[in-house]
């Protein structure tokens, strides 16, 4: 009976917290974010990956207007997050190696032409970089998508593209062959434009099963993320990635802020499930 009221205070005391930071961050342009109060941070081992697909001003779901882009990262900036490599994530996850203090990886699918116009100024603005997915044979070909120029431009700037099949086809849909085909297809181009393989790969509309795992890491790719909610850590599948997926919504920043701050305290707790 003890253990389960001291478990309640807990839950009661976390609940208040993130909901006290939510009417900080709601009045002031540096909010405080959840790892910095004692006794109630996430987990120290575990790494949050933004996962974000558009940075513009259309009405869509996927679409994150570019003010309320900046404002996300300016709190990252200004909270003391420090953006990441997937290399970096990697030797971290296999080896232990050390990261930098409150490290964060920002990803985006797709890649759309407005990861250059709109994201990448202002990414650049805070000293940060990102990982793009790309479906590569939309690279080039279609106006709304980013060019291989924009794709190495960003490159020589320490952004890193990886793969996201070459037509976004959803790999539980089709059979083992054409898993392969999209997979070795869109890592031959990038292959070609870049001078170097992708090293990662980010599952179209987020679907996968043991199959495609199995086929990802045949086929070369080091790691793979999904778009199910939740921070990695030493325990993560590495063929199955979590990220905190981003969208618009009525208030933006209230969402992201809670979903990179007080999502993951109480999905300890139970209260919330992705």
């Amino acid at each position: 009976m003890f253990k389960m009221d001291r478990q309640l205070t807990r839950l009661s005391l976390a609940i208040v917290l993130c909901l006290l930071l939510v009417a900080v961050s709601a009045v002031s342009s540096t909010p405080m974010a959840v790892g910095n109060v004692r006794g109630y941070s996430s987990n120290p081992g575990d790494v949050p990956i933004l996962n974000y697909h558009k940075v513009d001003n259309f009405h869509h779901a996927l679409s994150i207007p570019p003010n309320e882009f900046e404002e996300q990262i300016k709190y990252l900036y200004e909270s003391g997050y420090n953006t990441i490599s997937p290399d970096q994530l990697m030797a971290y996850l296999k080896y232990g190696a050390a990261l930098p203090e409150n490290p964060i990886l920002i990803t985006f699918d797709d890649g759309y032409l407005d990861n250059f116009t709109n994201a990448y100024p202002i990414l650049q603005k805070y000293g940060y970089t990102a990982t793009i997915f790309l479906v590569t044979n939309l690279v080039g070909h279609d106006q709304r998508f980013l060019t291989w120029d924009q794709v190495r431009q960003m490159d020589k700037d320490g952004f890193v593209f990886g793969s996201h099949t070459a037509n976004h086809i959803p790999l539980t849909q089709v059979d083992s062959q054409k898993i392969v085909n999209e997979l070795n297809q869109s890592s031959e181009e990038i292959s070609h434009q870049l001078g170097k393989p992708p090293k990662y790969f980010a599952y179209p509309t987020g679907v996968y099963n043991a199959e495609t795992e199995e086929l990802v890491a045949k086929t070369g790719y080091t790691a793979a993320f999904t778009i199910r909610y939740g921070r990695v850590n030493s325990t993560s599948n590495l063929y199955a990635l979590e990220r905190i997926p981003l969208f618009k919504g009525q208030r933006t920043f209230q969402s992201f802020f809670i979903r990179l701050n007080c999502a993951p305290l109480l999905e300890r707790f139970g209260v919330i499930r992705n």
